[in-house]
């Protein structure tokens, strides 16, 4: 029996893991870098122990410290979560070597699976469909084509080529990306299939030999190639369909004698063929959906596998429809760059559950789950992925899911960081989505969802003015004398109060005035900055509204007679307007600002924080309007920088293997 369990992993799926061991008693080790010292999985664990350093390479990459973090804490099993190690052999092999329990498929299956291209080969000959595939760019005829990593996945290492002449650099780019990702640059190419949908199935294998199907999850909603939302069971799927997939799955877990948890992916085209993608030997981050349906701990029949435990002889039949969406740290509308900052509020209403399956679906009672790594105060840094946190909602039908899910996102309280919050509840609340109308290109033909939820000048302007008048309550609660007079009153009639802000619409300025009463007597929006001349429409037509109350964390108006209430949250001069529909935040302007930096014609500044992982010009070289200059590297992605017009690299000061934070010069070109 496993008395004390080390989680060689972070974030929300270290949490994951704990919540399980402390349900059946057992006792968890707790391993975190540097900037992971104040992490939420750090805090919760019975011993912790510190890998020194902040990059993945030096701290949560590093098999020998793993293990030795193993011993010195007198650990007797180790469960690798996913990503990072999950699917490394070596650190399996390594884990059984030292006399511990390995949480996980045993290292010949992780092998077996973990190099894809060969993988593919083993189970072409076990009758699993398979697509065309090629390790050399010479071989490949016809477009387009994925490029991939062998040894990892997640979407890092892959990119889509439509044209012979973008193949080699497309190869490069991948291996470059699997090898800082995995530690191996292998790459394969294969047919890629327009309009695809994603679908896997979750598999659990005891050592006994029993093995068991739990239902396909669709996984579709993808950027970057990698998944935004997953749900079960999926609408494509009718259960004769569903009978091959699992059918599938079965016979690859079985040809390479796998145990533990896993998941085979397929590929579903429009007229029901599907095709063998990939055997993720590890837990995935969708396994809460099917845990919802299921009732099923997947964590605890890990547990229970690893101890030589029997599973089930038959799966329990699902119940209901669950659905999950990663909230990540990052901008969909800056081209998905990740963002960086403090979280200083993390908020979701309405939660049931967090870390666990509901206790058995309900029938009439939906459910509500969270799965976090953060809390108000974390600090999300450019050292490791995006993704903040998970939301899980199940429901008895699937538009009661989808209903529940995009309410608690649009109510969320997200301050802070950048996220892909808005986007979700949209991409939840579309017709197409609602229609069960998902492939692999969904985002690409739905640009639309990239929008804000609060997106027009009436909504920005509404959520300037509730800011202004929460930051004049604050000023009169604390004020020493005088604290029940309105802010800004006099005898006579003044000036307004007016305040500035920059808003995704664009800086604008509020004015507003109170009368005797602390009423609001008016108020006005005015677009400034270069663009005055050309407001958007709305700014010349906001709405009556008469304010009902104020205080320093929430206003309500009552707009057009109908009656809203907004939360405020002022952090230094980031405003949080929370409402209904959705929240903005304001980033309140000085009124007399320092003078900015001049900054040379043509220069080119870091968009975040990262590393310079290349530098493929000098200083006086001559480059063309779209030439790649140099990549940056942070959250485990690439990120290009390109000339923005042809020219000469005036200024250089970066190299590679530097590290800038966000609005550093990278570089400057001077036009020509």
């Amino acid at each position: 029996m496993i008395r004390r369990l080390l989680v060689a992993n972070r974030g929300e799926i270290a949490r994951r893991i704990m919540a399980t061991c402390r349900s059946v008693g057992i006792e968890t080790v707790a391993v975190h870098s540097d900037p992971d010292a104040d992490a939420p999985h750090v805090a919760e664990a019975d011993v912790a122990v510190r890998l020194p350093g902040a990059a993945p390479a030096d701290t949560y990459l590093r098999v020998e410290l793993l293990v030795d973090a193993a011993r010195r804490a007198g650990a007797d099993a180790v469960h690798p979560g996913y990503g990072f190690l999950a699917e490394h052999a070596g650190f399996a092999a390594a884990v059984v070597d030292a006399g511990l329990t390995w949480v996980g498929p045993p290292a010949s299956a992780v092998a077996a699976m973990g190099a894809k291209i060969e993988a593919k080969a083993l189970l072409a000959d076990a009758g699993v469909p398979i697509l065309p595939t090629y390790t050399e760019p010479a071989e490949v005829t016809a477009f387009p084509v994925l490029v991939k990593a062998s040894a990892g996945g997640g979407g890092r290492g892959m990119r889509l080529v439509r044209s012979a002449g973008d193949l080699a650099g497309a190869v490069a780019a991948a291996r470059r990306e699997a090898a800082g990702a995995f530690g191996d640059g292998t790459v394969f190419i294969e047919r890629y299939v327009e309009r695809a949908r994603h679908v896997e199935v979750q598999v659990v294998a005891d050592q006994h030999g029993t093995v068991l199907a739990l239902g396909e999850r669709e996984c579709s909603i993808q950027r970057r190639h990698q998944k935004l939302v997953e749900e079960t069971p999926s609408v494509a799927v009718d259960p004769e369909l569903r009978a091959a997939l699992q059918e599938a799955a079965v016979r690859a877990a079985r040809a390479v004698d796998y145990v533990g948890a896993g998941t085979v992916e397929f590929l579903l085209t429009d007229d029901g063929e599907f095709f063998f993608l990939e055997m993720n030997t590890r837990l995935q981050v969708e396994h809460p959906v099917t845990e919802c349906v299921t009732g099923l701990d997947l964590v605890r029949l890990q547990l229970v596998i690893a101890e030589g435990g029997h599973l089930p002889a038959v799966a329990p039949p699902p119940v209901g429809h669950a659905i999950e969406v990663r909230l990540c740290a990052e901008n969909p509308a800056a081209e998905w760059l990740p963002a960086t900052g403090t979280l200083h509020r993390f908020r979701v209403p309405g939660v049931t559950v967090e870390f666990a399956p509901p206790a058995g679906p309900q029938p009439n009672r939906a459910t509500l789950r969270l799965d976090s790594g953060v809390r108000d105060g974390s600090v999300v840094g450019p050292h490791y992925d995006s993704m903040l946190a998970k939301l899980v909602a199940w429901a008895p039908t699937r538009p009661e899911a989808v209903r529940l899910l995009a309410g608690a996102l649009a109510g969320a309280e997200i301050h802070g960081v950048v996220t892909n919050r808005d986007l979700l509840a949209r991409v939840l609340r579309h017709p197409a989505f609602g229609a069960g109308a998902t492939d692999t290109g969904f985002l690409d033909r739905h640009p639309e969802v990239h929008a804000p939820l609060l997106a027009s000048p009436a909504e920005i302007g509404l959520a300037g003015l509730a800011a202004a008048l929460a930051g004049a309550a604050a000023r009169r609660a604390a004020a020493p004398v005088l604290a029940g007079l309105p802010s800004g009153w006099r005898n006579v009639p003044a000036r307004p109060q007016t305040i500035g802000y920059a808003t995704p619409a664009g800086p604008i300025e509020v004015d507003y005035r109170l009368d005797r009463s602390g009423g609001l007597a008016s108020w006005a929006v005015r677009r400034t900055g270069p663009d005055t001349a050309n407001p958007p429409a709305g700014f010349e037509a906001l709405p009556e509204v008469v304010l009902v109350g104020s205080a320093p964390d929430r206003v309500t108006l009552e707009v057009g007679g109908l009656r809203r209430t907004l939360r405020v949250h002022q952090v230094g001069a980031d405003c949080h307007v929370d409402g209904p529909d959705g929240s903005v935040t304001l980033v309140e302007l000085p009124r007399f600002p320092e003078p900015a930096p001049d900054l040379a014609e043509g220069s080119l500044l870091a968009p975040l924080p990262g590393a310079v992982s290349r530098v493929l010009v000098a200083a006086g070289q001559r480059v063309a309007a779209g030439e790649l200059l140099l990549t940056l590297e942070a959250m485990k992605l690439e990120h290009p920088v390109h000339a923005p017009t042809a020219g000469v690299v005036s200024e250089l000061p970066v190299a590679a293997g530097g590290q800038v934070e966000t609005g550093a010069v990278l570089a400057v070109v001077t036009p020509e």
